[in-house]
């Protein structure tokens, strides 16, 4: 499917979310809101994003050739930068909105968005916390986590630790093996409820915060899991002193280098509400 840009639905009307909903991901750290996309909206972004997803991918190793890292899916980062199609789905307000209801703020901007496909026959992504990477001053962060074709647990269903995330960066590490065995260790200890969806329709979408433990399981199926992800911030953010060498590489990388305690509203950072 060819969809000319003039021809794709716009996503810009807004949803009212549940009282549940809203306090579920306030108490959990993150939710399930379901239906955002129809299918029709579906049809028209999944072959753009997918589209645009294959010809930035730049990694092209045979699985078995992978760190667990690599196994564990394809990442191809900030498509809305290279690609005007993709860029109306990132710039959406009706998901802004759904970000900032759930955060309880007025406004949202970009941090960056992500595909990340997981392919037939792809590893685990192990525990980790998303935050660990970002400099940035406050809780108020949520990813949104959209497939775009539908999926269920044998896929690599994302799951979370509920109530994870109130106590910020937990250990000093980013998504690896040993991060997968202390998590695991950790979310144990605590007794987490752990928490994941059976199946999703594409054009449902998991929205956690920056802090919230997560994971997902290897993609037992023969097909690609397509997920198109969108990190968003409260406006008003502003940069923290780096903690890791990955906080420092994504002040370069995202937040254009701007001032350390400084707001985080870079060209690469527009507002989205």
């Amino acid at each position: 499917m060819n969809t000319k840009i003039s021809e794709l639905l716009p996503l810009d009307d807004l949803v009212t979310l549940s009282p549940q909903t809203i306090h579920e991901f306030s108490e959990k750290g993150h939710a399930l809101v379901k239906n955002i996309l129809s299918k029709d909206e579906i049809e028209a972004y999944r072959p753009i994003i997918v589209g645009a997803a294959d010809r930035y991918n730049t990694e092209k190793r045979k699985l078995e050739d992978r760190d667990t890292y690599g196994k564990a899916f394809l990442q191809i980062m900030n498509l809305w930068q290279v690609d005007a199609d993709v860029k109306k789905f990132v710039f959406a307000k009706r998901m802004a909105k759904i970000a900032a209801d759930l955060m309880g703020v007025e406004n949202v901007r970009l941090y960056h968005d992500q595909a990340l496909f997981k392919e037939a026959g792809g590893g685990p992504t192990p525990w980790h916390q998303d935050q660990y990477y970002w400099p940035i001053d406050t809780y108020n962060t949520v990813t949104m986590w959209m497939p775009l074709v539908d999926i269920d647990v044998d896929m690599g269903m994302l799951t979370f630790a509920s109530k994870s995330y109130n106590k910020g960066a937990v250990f000093n590490h980013e998504i690896s093996d040993e991060s997968e065995s202390l998590f695991d260790d950790y979310v144990k200890e605590k007794g987490f409820v752990i928490s994941r969806a059976q199946t999703m329709n594409a054009g449902d979408a998991t929205f956690h915060r920056g802090f919230t433990i997560h994971n997902a399981p290897a993609n037992n199926s023969d097909k690609m899991r397509e997920v198109m992800t969108v990190i968003y911030i409260a406006d008003g953010a502003r940069i923290t002193p780096y903690k890791n060498e990955w906080q420092k590489n994504d002040h370069h990388k995202w937040l254009m280098n701007k001032p350390i305690g400084g707001l985080i509203d870079s060209e690469l950072n527009p507002r989205l509400l």
